[in-house]
């Protein structure tokens, strides 16, 4: 719900358009700094309605507003400067990107991770790891907005994912990116059903299953070699969606 003052061109936006930033100036000043607040607003509290905002950002270009007042964050006197970054952030194009959400308790998922981040790498793909117990969750989110796929990194833990990772898990369902790709890796010491229990918990994703690399204890041989079966099957996946 938006309002409309007429005799001004001023577009009352409430959380559309928002930001986390408060600062003594009434009006954004263009630049990175209130584009990354912009984003990680949309990511953190508008991306779970990217198809609702797709639908409704022509009507919003019809008005042709000379001003954009959202109710968080600083007034936009160049709507078309936020109006263009929102447009990019809810189209379905997805960058040449992997998130790496992980958690590691004894150090073979965290192996796994970094020797998987520099295969990725070495195959010209933008990796952005996050390690869960230290890292910022928004800035997780404002992750996912643009990336082609997520891959979920977790040691078993009474036949389960660890909590980190099913929190990110959660968190990636809840907000539901536009990632095309959802894949896992990881480690366990005995029997248990992780990978199911990821996919239950990112079903809203509708993003294809890539086949996740588990391996017994501490990698070894065979398990990087199975890492780099799966690095070159994501180049291939970005490649079939024209995001390489």
């Amino acid at each position: 719900m938006v309002t409309y003052l007429v005799e001004d061109g001023i577009l009352f936006t409430c959380d559309f358009f928002g930001s986390h930033l408060a600062t003594s100036s009434l009006f954004a000043e263009e630049g990175e700094r209130i584009l990354e607040d912009a984003k990680r607003y949309y990511a953190e509290i508008m991306m779970p309605f990217r198809a609702t905002i797709k639908k409704n950002m022509e009507k919003v270009a019809a008005l042709k507003p000379s001003v954009i007042a959202p109710s968080h964050g600083p007034i936009y006197r160049n709507p078309t400067f936020i109006m263009d970054a929102y447009n990019e952030w809810i189209s379905d194009k997805v960058k040449n990107e992997v998130i790496i959400p992980y958690v590691s308790m004894h150090g073979s998922t965290e192996k796994m991770v970094s020797y998987f981040t520099d295969l990725l790498m070495e195959r010209g793909i933008t990796v952005k790891p996050f390690n869960l117990p230290k890292s910022d969750i928004g800035e997780l989110a404002m992750a996912l907005v643009d990336a082609a796929t997520i891959v979920i990194a977790t040691p078993m833990v009474l036949a389960g994912a660890h909590p980190a990772a099913v929190y990110a898990a959660f968190l990636a369902n809840a907000l539901r990116p536009k990632v095309k790709f959802v894949s896992m890796i990881g480690s366990f010491g005995w029997g248990g059903m992780f990978v199911e229990q990821i996919k239950e918990l990112t079903k809203n994703l509708n993003a294809e299953l890539i086949e996740p690399v588990i391996v017994k204890g501490y990698p070894k041989e065979d398990d990087f070699k199975a890492l780099e079966r799966l690095a070159d099957e994501i180049v291939e996946k970005h490649k079939s969606i024209n995001a390489v």
